[in-house]
């Protein structure tokens, strides 16, 4: 009975030398995990809009983001002063469209004709113009994707204005009331440039001091998600909401 007694001792003794290994390594192995998970959390850093790649591809990663980004100065430069000499030609002169087609149709007719009759004269023969022709599939490529784009917007307006997502519809409405006051204050040709302008210093802007920008956006977007919640709980969340019926086709 007592070697009984004393086996089962040992037994227990066992057991419980096992169970505190068992502990302490356990212990041991979440002290190594912590620093691996603070060291995770410490790498996620907030980026403005929950973007996780850099702007250039954010904008597409092709050459209009080139240009955007400012990848070719002298082609950023180009399209901007033509932009710009768009802009102070309509708005600043009031030039019509219809008239400088005209104007431009004339000129070119008259250097053409200018220029035939001189290259008869000099070389006694006519010149060749070259015959223009423009090929179909890149219109056809770019009515596909605007359509496809096009009705992507329809499903997403749809969606919004079937009451699933308050907080879409309330942004949506607020967007729409902000440009129509922006519009009220400038042409549509003014508010073109002025958003054309802006793709070309925003981004480049941002991506060269986005490390200061973005901890000011977290703070922002903590603010604004407070006053979301705020107004959500006083009067987005009494708003009675019906069950959705959908047709059987």
């Amino acid at each position: 009975m007592v070697e009984e007694s004393e086996g089962k001792q040992s037994v227990m003794a066992k057991i419980s030398e096992k169970i505190h290994a068992h502990d302490s390594s356990s212990d041991s192995d979440s002290d190594h995990e912590k620093p691996s998970s603070a060291s995770t959390v410490e790498s996620k850093i907030f980026r403005l809009f929950g973007r996780e790649r850099p702007v250039h591809h954010v904008l597409g990663g092709g050459k209009p983001a080139d240009v955007f980004m400012w990848r070719n100065k002298k082609i950023s430069a180009g399209v901007l002063g033509g932009a710009t000499a768009i802009w102070v030609l309509f708005e600043l002169i009031e030039y019509h469209l219809l008239t400088l087609i005209c104007h431009v149709s004339i000129l070119c007719f008259a250097l053409m004709f200018l220029w035939s009759n001189a290259h008869t004269f000099i070389h006694k023969t006519p010149p060749r113009i070259p015959e223009v022709h423009l090929p179909e599939e890149p219109f056809v490529l770019v009515a596909s994707a605007l359509t496809i784009e096009i009705n992507r917007a329809f499903k997403l307006l749809r969606d919004i204005a079937s009451g699933r997502n308050l907080k879409e519809f309330f942004m949506v409405v607020a967007a729409c009331w902000v440009l129509s006051i922006v519009g009220s204050w400038c042409h549509f040709l003014t508010l073109f440039y002025i958003t054309f302008a802006l793709l070309h210093t925003i981004p480049v802007l941002y991506e060269k001091y986005e490390d200061k920008v973005d901890p000011f956006a977290e703070k922002a977007m903590v603010e604004i998600k407070k006053k979301y919640a705020v107004f959500d709980a006083k009067v987005l969340s009494r708003i009675p909401k019906g069950p959705l019926k959908t047709k059987k086709v």
